[in-house]
């Protein structure tokens, strides 16, 4: 069994990222810029700061500036691997093309190219095995869910549903875009373009899908508005990217309150 080193981490960065094309309109979203780097390195180093080097980059609309960016991961101390879409695939066809770099594997970290959460690598990893489920995923509780589906659960951490976005301005527990996928998942993936959200995870419940609660800091850069204020959180973004998980546990921070707000 794999331990959290030999872990290989998934990151899902081919989207079109088209709400954010007015302030970021020549660069792939993950490359927009948090202080002096780009946002998608802040994923990679926070992967790195907890001993996870393997990586591949699903990547798509204007793939060639990423590469250019990270190549093959030396200059960050990783090794990075490109599976690049000649056509847009959707979440959970980047995934199921990525399928030939992912043999050796029993298990592997997935991450959306364009949000943050603060999360132990380990102990999500942890939580999978002993569940023994098809998908764990990172979930928190915000204080607006309106521009995200959110994710029900029973008393185990199982999950037993997911309703699509509302758009009310109500407390729910979201998706944070960070999982841990039994490569027996891929199975259950269809050829061509499909998503995770909708093609995937609700069709494999009675598989067993997992789920986490985090409660430190979160924010998606997918519209301007979260953009501008990942912008100005830059500095304590990646400080919380950098930081090693003490106990192993997740808890409170104080930037928890800060960053709900962010899910507008």
């Amino acid at each position: 069994m794999q331990c959290a080193e030999e872990l290989t981490a998934v990151l899902l960065v081919g989207g079109l990222g088209t709400r954010l094309r007015s302030v970021v309109p020549s660069a792939p979203k993950p490359l927009a810029s948090i202080g002096d780097k780009s946002f998608l390195e802040l994923l990679v180093r926070q992967l790195r700061s907890q001993g996870i080097r393997r990586l591949v980059m699903c990547t798509g609309y204007l793939s060639d500036m990423i590469e250019k960016e990270f190549d093959n991961g030396r200059s960050l101390n990783v090794k990075i691997e490109y599976s690049k879409e000649s056509y847009p695939l959707g979440t959970a066809g980047a995934v199921k093309l990525a399928r030939s770099y992912l043999e050796e594997t029993s298990d592997f970290i997935v991450m959306n190219g364009d949000s943050f959460v603060e999360v132990d690598f380990q102990r999500l990893i942890r939580f999978h095995r002993e569940h023994g489920g098809m998908i764990s995923m990172a979930v928190l509780q915000v204080r607006n869910a309106a521009r995200f589906g959110t994710v029900r659960i029973d008393s185990t951490g199982r999950v037993v549903g997911f309703a699509e976005k509302a758009g009310q301005e109500t407390p729910g527990l979201v998706n944070a875009g960070v999982y841990i996928f039994d490569r027996a998942l891929l199975e259950h993936i269809p050829e061509g373009r499909a998503s995770l959200e909708r093609d995937v995870f609700p069709r494999i419940l009675q598989h067993g899908v997992y789920a986490l609660e985090q409660h430190g800091m979160f924010i998606d850069i997918g519209t301007p508005e979260d953009y501008a204020r990942a912008q100005q959180l830059s500095g304590r973004l990646y400080k919380t990217a950098l930081q090693k998980p003490a106990t192993g546990e997740s808890s409170p921070t104080d930037s928890q309150n800060n960053l709900s707000e962010v899910n507008r």
